[in-house]
């Protein structure tokens, strides 16, 4: 038997543990302001660097609060990082609705601008979808990670992994009963990934009401990406 099955049917007290990575975090956060300060201008809803520098004022102490691992939750540090994704989303979702709006009522020609913006948009909606569903799932990585699990809030998605303890021996011991398995950032992309593009969930469910909502709206925005914008813009390439 290999240490690795060894190790994943050992259990480990869950505040005994390191904590989660703060990097993928972060660098998923710049990536989102990155490819919104690479939008064309009429796509934006303030001057192209406000809702940047803001969203980076934001993250700064959230990096200085847990600048390696996410160990430590205050309740500043819960709404700073809740502010965040709010604010990245609604930036996403106001480009999406004035790109529509330029295709329907402004009769926009650039064809290969328009499948870049689209693009942009419908990558920055990944991100920042599966940010937020790590923000909030199960009270967030730090809860998921730092309290006991009898102690989390009620989880928001299930994951495969959640009902796998009656698994063939090789997948169990990965569960989340037999390991103290948690999901960390790349489960939640994941998660937003299948939903932009099979506009549904695949093997990961929405149980709480807000999951619901918010897989509901990003469904929507990508298909509207997807249908709308891109085939209006391929139109434009005859």
């Amino acid at each position: 038997m290999s240490r690795n099955r060894a190790d994943a049917r050992t259990r480990h007290p869950r505040h005994q543990r390191r904590g989660e990575a703060r990097l993928p975090g972060v660098m998923a956060t710049l990536i989102a302001i990155t490819l919104y300060l690479a939008l064309p201008e009429q796509l934006l809803i303030a001057p192209r660097y406000v809702l940047p520098a803001l969203e980076i004022v934001l993250l700064i102490p959230l990096i200085a609060i847990n600048p390696k691992r996410l160990t430590r939750q205050t309740r500043a540090f819960r709404v700073l990082s809740l502010t965040l994704v709010a604010l990245i989303a609604f930036s996403n979702l106001a480009a999406l609705g004035i790109l529509v709006y330029e295709l329907v009522h402004a009769g926009v020609k650039d064809g290969p601008s328009l499948l870049l913006a689209a693009f942009q948009v419908w990558l920055t909606n990944v991100i920042v979808f599966g940010l937020a569903y790590w923000e909030l799932d199960r009270g967030g990585p730090v809860s998921r990670t730092q309290i006991p699990r009898a102690a989390l809030p009620l989880a928001d998605f299930r994951f495969s992994q959640d009902e796998n303890d009656d698994a063939v021996q090789e997948v169990a011991d990965g569960s989340s009963g037999s390991s103290d398995w948690v999901p960390v950032l790349t489960d939640y992309l994941y998660v937003s990934v299948t939903n932009s593009t099979a506009f549904s969930p695949t093997d990961t469910m929405p149980l709480s009401s807000r999951a619901k909502l918010m897989m509901s709206v990003q469904a929507v925005a990508a298909l509207v990406t997807s249908l709308l914008v891109i085939a209006r813009a391929v139109s434009t390439l005859r």
